[in-house]
């Protein structure tokens, strides 16, 4: 069995920063993460994925990212900084260690969280930051479950390689969705398809990135903000997008009809065959281990108050989408919701925690 101060579930972006500010506040962490290695769920995104944010709005907290500040990092200079950030990172960090159940520790308070293999650790707190990664979600399109051709979830999708000369259709209307789809046009014939129109944000606007006037105008940081957007976050766009779209490569349609067999219907009423239907619909939070305690709901999402669970106290989230903000889900936004939900479990469990000790 094994002590900590507090437990932290995942070792990606998220529980790398709450970890982070729990050393910092003299404490013990403990973090226990599934993957073998350091990077959480960064190593297997798809291989051009290129942030939307620049360098200087894309670091954890107390290590900015080392790159010009203007410069978009791309997904292995995302790996390399996240594992450099495990490296000096003041926490016991147990890679291969897969959370298998969290239950309330009756005796003394906190929790048990059990392992995969059988291991126990106890802690007062606990912090789930496992990311959405393990869940895609797969939307209940009429006919796709009887789909005769090749259906991905973009978290399978590596690149545009093996899908040359294809047929594909891209369901979803986000930055992913579109980033795929403009890339696997050079390759294939494509066709983004979405429920409404999609939404562009020009990446700089009057010289300066879009997350800059985020930041001046505290829109970034305000609970307030998330409210403000109905539907999905616009794609950022430097113009590229747009022009691949106005030249058909790919082209935009409303959501098909149904799948049948190999084909796809189109809302007009016309048919085509269809090599592969790739769903960039983006990700629930994975939170399995927490089946039973009551802190998630039929639907595996936790009630929480700004990452604060509202059934269990004692348990924080940090990295669930719009959690406090537009960037709560984001390299440049998990560091401030760590910090917040920290300071409020810590406030509430202090006793239990000096306990543990």
């Amino acid at each position: 069995m094994t002590s900590a101060d507090l437990a932290v579930i995942g070792g990606g972006q998220s529980g790398l920063a709450a970890a982070h500010l729990a050393a910092r506040r003299g404490l013990r962490p403990l973090v226990l993460d599934a993957s073998t290695g350091p990077g959480g769920s960064w190593p297997s995104y798809y291989d051009s994925l290129t942030l939307f944010s620049p360098a200087r709005f894309s670091g954890l907290p107390r290590m900015p990212f080392p790159a010009d500040p203007d410069h978009y990092p791309v997904r292995d200079e995302v790996v390399d900084y996240l594992t450099a950030y495990t490296a000096a990172l003041d926490a016991d960090i147990r890679f291969g260690t897969r959370a298998e159940r969290v239950t309330a520790d009756d005796g003394g308070g906190g929790f048990v969280i059990t392992t995969a293999s059988g291991g126990i650790v106890r802690a007062p707190v606990v912090i789930a930051a496992s990311g959405g990664f393990g869940r895609p979600f797969r939307p209940a399109l009429p006919g796709l479950t009887s789909f005769t051709g090749r259906v991905l979830h973009a978290g399978e999708y590596r690149s545009p390689g093996g899908l040359a000369g294809a047929r594909a259709v891209v369901v979803g209307g986000g930055n992913s969705a579109v980033q795929i789809a403009a890339e696997l046009a050079r390759v294939a014939s494509v066709t983004i398809t979405t429920r409404g129109p999609l939404r562009f944000q020009r990446q700089r606007i009057l010289g300066r990135d879009f997350h800059w006037w985020l930041t001046r105008t505290r829109l970034d940081t305000s609970r307030w903000g998330p409210r403000l957007v109905a539907g999905t976050v616009p794609v950022i766009d430097d113009g590229r997008y747009r022009a691949a779209l106005s030249a058909g490569r790919p082209d935009h349609r409303p959501l098909p009809q149904r799948f049948d067999g190999d084909r796809v219907v189109w809302a007009d009423g016309t048919s085509e065959r269809v090599d592969v239907v790739l769903l960039a619909t983006g990700y629930r939070p994975d939170l399995p281990y927490l089946t039973g305690t009551g802190a998630v709901d039929a639907h595996g999402v936790p009630p929480h108050d700004a990452g604060v669970s509202t059934v269990l106290p004692g348990l924080g989230f940090v990295g669930l989408e719009r959690q406090r903000s537009f960037a709560s889900a984001t390299l440049r936004g998990v560091g401030r919701d760590a910090a917040f939900v920290l300071d409020r479990l810590l406030r509430r469990a202090g006793r239990h925690v000096a306990a543990a000790r």
